[in-house]
């Protein structure tokens, strides 16, 4: 088999031939139809994460040593089985759950593997869809893509769930009742909006930089878009929602958008924090009790959420996200442009 593996971050991914996996006990090998490219992998692949204050986490620090295969959004098509896989059968083509915990532990029983403490995950751990074949650990987390094609399904497994999941963690209450403020228009910024139409949301207004970004979150129906880098961009959010906005989702998560986020919430407010990008904040200690507002991180979602996801999916609520695809032998390229900005929507690595 082929894949494109991190062999020195920052360097240029490398073609490589291996020895195709073959699948033992309940794991069942995929040819690779869809692999999406997304933000987390830059961090993987420059191999550091911002903590602010010139601090730094290392991808050693957290276990990952190259060579590394990445690619967490899988859609393949199931090519072999070990003797104790069941549930699926050669030729289907099935999503690969990504966030696979030890299973053992109280936060793996308890339903919340992407939590897990000893994760397994495809593409980060585990060797992941840059590749013409991925082995999946066990069938429960192969889920069927109804009437998307692979390149359109294979976005949920990561933008999908942590957009999902971010609204979950903001609750019912607030989507129906409240308009929310969503930060970053990328890929995760626009694929919370589709989902928060499908989940009968009040609606939400966008800020981002980027004024292509920004026409792009109004055509998937945003209420506004803001500029994020503006002086006044507080205000103008809190003005543009014509309510008090119930919660900030911030699929950026640097210093200057977490103020934004934290600032433009309103009374009992939520900000949920997502993106990856780094630094940190200085917070005024009283103002949270006084305000009484949350301050939380959501990462991906759980398996169960999957299922929900795909479930509201398939009602045909959810406008699709702009989906461009790429060759696997471009991988190179659409990371660089995905890390000069130049994305709009979701890159997908096809064979």
């Amino acid at each position: 088999m082929k894949s494109y593996d991190v062999v020195e971050f920052g360097a240029p991914l490398k073609a490589t031939e291996k020895p195709t996996p073959k699948p033992q006990g309940t794991e069942v090998l995929l040819r690779t139809l869809a692999a999406g490219v997304c933000h987390s992998d830059l961090h993987i692949w420059e191999g550091w994460y911002d903590l602010g204050g010139g601090k730094k986490l290392t991808v050693r620090d957290r276990g990952l040593v190259p060579p590394l295969t990445m690619g967490h959004e899988i859609v393949g098509e199931v090519v072999a089985l070990g003797p104790e896989a069941t549930g699926v059968k050669p030729g289907d083509k099935r999503l690969a759950h990504p966030w696979i915990g030890c299973g053992t532990c109280p936060v793996c029983r308890r339903g919340e593997e992407q939590l897990c403490l000893a994760p397994r995950f495809l593409g980060v751990q585990r060797p992941g869809g840059y590749a013409d074949h991925v082995l999946v650990p066990h069938p429960r987390y192969l889920l069927e893509l109804g009437t998307l094609s692979p390149a359109q399904a294979a976005p949920y497994a990561c933008s999908g769930i942590t957009a999902y999941g971010a609204l979950k963690r903001v609750g019912e209450a607030i989507l129906r009742e409240q308009p929310i403020l969503v930060i970053g228009a990328g890929g995760l910024g626009l694929m919370c909006l589709s989902l928060l139409k499908a989940m009968g949301g009040k609606g939400a207004v966008v800020a981002d930089i980027d004024p292509g970004k920004r026409r792009a979150a109004l055509e998937a129906g945003a209420v506004a878009a803001v500029d994020a880098g503006a002086a006044d961009a507080v205000k103008a959010a809190q003005e543009a929602a014509r309510a008090p906005i119930g919660a900030a989702i911030d699929f950026v998560g640097a210093s200057a958008t977490a103020r934004l986020g934290v600032d433009a919430v309103a009374k009992a407010g939520k900000y949920v924090i997502v993106g990856l990008f780094g630094g940190d904040i200085t917070l005024s200690l009283p103002l949270i009790p006084m305000r009484a507002i949350t301050i939380q991180g959501s990462y991906t979602g759980s398996l169960a959420e999957m299922k929900e996801l795909l479930a509201l999916v398939a009602t045909g609520k959810v406008p699709p996200v702009p989906v461009h695809e790429h060759r696997l032998a471009e991988a190179n390229a659409v990371l660089e442009s995905l890390k000069a900005g130049r994305v709009v929507g979701r890159a997908v690595l096809t064979p």
